[in-house]
């Protein structure tokens, strides 16, 4: 199996992409919103899930491990498919996916192309509640709650990430394992920093902590 492709653009499709790794040309399928992102010539990393069938192989290509993660867990709501997984990824971001699904929004899923109402609903109900795809724990995570709990005061902490970086639910996922290690439930952790999130989009992991414990005081 194709966990990861790391090689150079060689042609782009309407929704595919050919990446040349040691001189191999892998065709990868990618959503619109990682191949506005992808230019030829170009080296890249692409986060891959693999599908096997009877009849063929199919590659299909992430730039976050997140995006990745939740294109997998999107397809284990009854009616959803990869394509509806792509759209919605397209629509939402892995983060916002994230965001919605702690929160029940449903509108938020019906923004992807070919997601009606219905569908939308049934995503955020099975969704709402239950944690995101496991993701790993970085020792950045550790300091800070290290921190939290000496009771130090913590600086500001830069909320863009490099755009061709894996981050892109960094500061959410270091924001909830503060909050875990500081003794609140997981689900209340979530629910709490995607408030937060939803307040202030751009926040850094230090200022989605102070929202979130801001909201779990109320």
């Amino acid at each position: 199996m194709i966990g990861m492709l790391k090689g150079v653009v060689i042609a782009l499709g309407d929704d595919e992409a050919v990446i040349d790794v040691g001189g191999v040309g892998y065709l990868v399928s990618v959503g619109s919103r990682a191949l506005s992102r992808l230019t030829i010539g170009a080296g890249v990393t692409l986060h891959i899930e693999t599908y096997v069938r009877e009849d063929a192989l199919r590659l299909f290509g992430f730039l976050s491990e997140a995006e990745r993660a939740w294109f997998v867990r999107l397809q284990a709501v009854q009616g959803v498919g990869a394509k509806h997984a792509l759209a919605l990824l397209d629509a939402v971001s892995a983060s916002g996916i994230e965001t919605a699904s702690a929160l029940g929004d449903a509108p938020a899923f019906e923004r992807a192309k070919g997601v009606g109402k219905k569908l939308a609903e049934r995503i955020a109900m099975e969704l709402k509640g239950k944690a995101p795809p496991a993701r790993r724990r970085s020792q950045k995570t550790e300091t800070l709650v290290e921190a939290l709990a000496d009771g130090d005061t913590l600086s500001p902490v830069s909320a863009a990430p490099p755009p061709d970086a894996d981050t892109d639910d960094t500061a959410r996922d270091v924001a909830i394992s503060a909050l875990i290690n500081l003794g609140y439930g997981e689900s209340e952790a979530r629910h709490a920093v995607a408030l937060a999130v939803t307040a202030n989009p751009d926040a850094g992991e230090t200022m989605l902590i102070r929202s979130a414990l801001k909201e779990l005081a109320r």
